[in-house]
């Protein structure tokens, strides 16, 4: 009910403010392999100031889907600089991705000016369903292994900024643990991070998205999803190469029970939002077709495909850039 209220009034907001905004590692296999955002590898000079261009008006009006109808949106993990051209294309795309990640310095140097400025030039980007795009600051939790007060005050770095405004829409928790651990205790970790992202944008606007996303890079284990104790929104639930996502390196599922093995998971994904793959080394546009088609018949909402290599493929745009992807992706559902 509170997630609902919250999407109405959002929905109201949107249509009397209609102008936009101003302006590694192994991907994970396991609790023992870190995922690609692990670090920030971007060989970029840090942002400079300056005026950033606000996003594009659509030459296209968007449709969006029918109530209920499932589709696929695109998602991406940007780890650079704020005045890098990654950014700059994302910015100038439209459609719009739906969810863009900012990753400055690991989720720990400042969300200063230049970082604001450029997320609110990506929030105002309409995507291919006519929504905004939703900005999400990224923040490493290693396994769950990470101080708590210390992935706190990350999430602290995104929201509690010196001019008391939301510029993301929520957290992107990287490097998290896909089991449950004993008792739960793992999984009711991530329920408390995710709960304390709520509370501290609601504070600040009670009107706000406040997206959570967990990356464990690939299965997670059903407990995550469970509805009293939900860890995040949406779950990154496949990070690796195209050669691996077409062959044997899909595990078969979304989801998994230790008891009964991995499955997709569709019951516990009411609005086919909750699941996000991101596949890396895919070798060109057909490729590129043929895993976002993948990802939505494995049950994905969001997905990213790109060209780029390891050690970071997150830290360079694919070379079909941006617009292939959105428009194709919105003709999935």
């Amino acid at each position: 009910m509170r997630r609902a209220v919250k999407a109405l009034y959002a929905i109201l907001v949107t249509a009397v403010l209609a102008a936009p905004a101003p302006a590694v590692t192994a991907s994970a296999r396991g609790e023992d392999q870190a995922t690609a955002g692990d670090a920030q590898r971007s060989d970029r000079s840090r942002p400079q100031t300056g005026r950033i261009a606000p996003a594009p008006a659509p030459s296209v009006p968007p449709v969006p889907r029918a109530p209920g109808v499932r589709g696929l949106e695109i998602a991406v993990p940007a780890y650079v600089w704020a005045n890098d051209h990654m950014l700059s294309d994302l910015t100038a795309t439209g459609p719009a991705a739906s969810i863009v990640v900012l990753n400055p310095g690991n989720g720990d140097a400042p969300f200063d000016a230049p970082w604001q400025a450029r997320a609110d030039a990506l929030r105002g980007g309409t995507t291919a369903t006519g929504e905004r795009t939703k900005v999400l600051g990224y923040v490493h939790t290693d396994h769950g292994n990470r101080d708590p007060a210390a992935v706190r005050t990350s999430v602290d770095n995104y929201l509690k900024t010196r001019d008391g405004r939301l510029h993301v829409d929520g957290i992107f928790f990287d490097v998290v643990s896909r089991d449950c651990g004993p008792g739960n205790a793992t999984r009711d970790l991530y329920a408390d991070l995710r709960r304390y992202v709520q509370d501290s944008m609601d504070a600040v606007d009670p009107a706000a998205p406040d997206l959570v996303v967990n990356n464990p890079g690939t299965a997670i284990a059903d407990c995550y999803l469970d509805p009293a104790r939900r860890t995040a929104d949406v779950f990154v639930t496949y990070e690796d190469t195209y050669a691996a996502y077409t062959a044997g390196g899909w595990l078969g599922g979304n989801v998994f029970d230790h008891r009964s093995g991995y499955r997709a998971g569709s019951e516990l994904d009411s609005d086919g939002t909750a699941f996000w793959h991101l596949v890396h080394e895919v070798p060109d546009v057909q490729a590129m077709q043929t895993t976002l088609r993948t990802a939505f018949e494995r049950g994905a909402g969001y997905a990213y495909a790109t060209g780029a290599r390891m050690p970071n493929p997150w830290n360079t745009g694919p070379s079909w850039k941006y617009h292939p992807q959105t428009s194709y992706a919105a003709t999935l559902g």
